[in-house]
């Protein structure tokens, strides 16, 4: 896309400190002890909970997201979601420390969906601690045009059966307070996690709508819980949107060096995922 030529290749740099409250924060809305403490091991995903982008109110779109334009081109699409990722772990991050995230925009790409024309930005975020590179990203943000009509996105059953075909389970129950809390805990202010009203009557979903980064937490909370190898590489990618209420499982399968996982909602996959294992 011509028009966003000038974006490819943009960077921003930020700083943090890995404080370990948000950490203990998340263990503890997902049923853990929140135990940690400085110099203990940054749980993985848990990059996420921190550098924050906190914008003004004027700085925001009508979606509770910063407003196109800053960062990110300014995508004439309304509507945006996270859709998926490719992550190495290289290091671990040690909570207490001082990061460094160097973000930059790889590609714009214009593709055609079911829903007519869909927009991906692709950003690379890479992470450094004091020993150096521990985290290297690549985040796909999906834009597509304002919702006209309801989502084809049906409500699945409240079905609280084990997965056929899956080694380990765990149900979630992923209700609006939990939702509120990753929001919060991320400073997502994507409305379509809280405030039932704008998911069902401006995009059309059909309630809540769980954060693709929660799912894949989730995810690899459950395969951490069952390797006692590390995990040297995730990637997740969205088929359909899980909804708040409902039954989610979380799945996986371990083959060898390599792990299957996916969420579930009835017989719903809401998203995918694997890992690859380093064998000591």
């Amino acid at each position: 896309m011509d028009e966003f030529e000038d974006w490819i290749g943009r960077s921003v740099t930020a700083t943090d400190t890995l404080e370990p409250a948000r950490s203990n924060a998340l263990d503890r809305a997902l049923g853990g002890a929140g135990d940690l403490a400085a110099g203990n091991v940054l749980p993985l995903l848990d990059h996420w909970l921190y550098f924050w982008d906190v914008q003004p109110p004027a700085a925001l779109g009508s979606d509770g997201h910063p407003a196109k334009g800053g960062f990110l081109p300014p995508v004439a699409l309304a509507r945006r979601m996270w859709a998926g990722g490719r992550i190495r772990f290289h290091k671990s991050l040690v909570l207490g420390a001082s990061v460094t995230r160097t973000s930059t925009i790889l590609s714009v790409t214009e593709k055609t969906g079911k829903t007519g024309p869909l927009v991906f930005v692709t950003v690379r975020h890479d992470i450094e601690g004091n020993d150096g590179l521990a985290i290297s990203e690549e985040q796909d943000i999906v834009y597509r045009g304002a919702a006209g009509e309801p989502a084809a996105v049906s409500i699945p059953a409240h079905d609280s059966a084990p997965m056929r075909h899956a080694d380990w389970t765990w149900a979630v129950d992923p209700d609006p307070v939990l939702l509120f809390r990753y929001s919060a805990l991320t400073m997502n202010g994507h409305r379509i996690h809280y405030d039932r009203a704008y998911a069902v009557e401006e995009e059309f979903y059909p309630g809540l709508v769980v954060h693709g980064p929660l799912q894949a937490k989730l995810m690899m909370r459950l395969a951490s819980g069952h390797c006692t190898d590390p995990i040297t590489r995730f990637q997740f990618r969205a088929q359909t949107p899980a909804i708040a209420g409902i039954p989610l499982h979380i799945c996986g399968n371990l083959k060898g060096a390599e792990i299957e996982l996916w969420t579930q909602q009835g017989e719903i996959r809401n998203m995918i995922a694997d890992a690859n294992i380093e064998v000591l």
